[in-house]
């Protein structure tokens, strides 16, 4: 029984060695402070991988081979209505409004997209939407600054308006600074 006894204890002390390790490393890292807002237009460090906001990319130079095949040209948004972002959503952020119409030239029916609705106030940053599109048709900016007043104004028709950066066009990618254990790897 004794030594169930002192293995206990002798456990105890070695997971609170193990703890206190964590924490001493993590007390002396160096810190990233930024002082936002007041630097938000000049040195503001955003991670190029935070999901700020939903836009459509647009047809940028005609190397594209899915753009020429569609007749699509620059500046044109991708999205074929093919709602697979729409069935992607796990909580119903996206609906894509659009009919079937027939070219005359081919006699081919293709969807068009009449309306894409992004509700941003619930949307939850998961990026299926992005993955499920076949066509690289949209894509979270790092763009974070979508506060206001009034919910209806975080409704976004994306078809309708040609994103041009956001409120912060001077972000700098970044973020935290690594850890010594992070350094010490990417070094190696």
């Amino acid at each position: 029984m004794s030594e169930s006894y002192f293995g206990g204890i002798k456990d105890a002390v070695k997971t609170l060695a193990t703890g206190l390790k964590v924490t001493m490393m993590e007390y002396f890292t160096p810190k990233s402070t930024e002082q936002y807002p007041e630097n938000r237009k000049t040195t503001l460090h955003v991670s190029p991988r935070h999901r700020g906001r939903l836009v459509f990319s647009r047809v940028e130079s005609l190397d594209d081979p899915q753009a020429v095949k569609r007749g699509l040209k620059v500046g044109d948004y991708k999205c074929t209505a093919c709602t697979l972002c729409e069935k992607a959503c796990p909580n119903g952020t996206i609906k894509i409004v659009s009919h079937m119409e027939t070219d005359e030239e081919t006699g081919r029916k293709a969807k068009v997209l009449d309306d894409y609705i992004y509700d941003l106030g619930d949307c939850m940053f998961c990026e299926l939407c992005v993955n499920a599109c076949n066509f690289g048709a949209i894509h979270f900016t790092n763009d974070f600054e979508n506060a206001v007043f009034d919910r209806s104004k975080l409704v976004l028709h994306l078809d309708k308006e040609v994103y041009e950066g956001g409120s912060l066009p001077n972000l700098i990618d970044g973020g935290a600074p690594l850890t010594i254990g992070e350094f010490n790897t990417k070094t190696k």
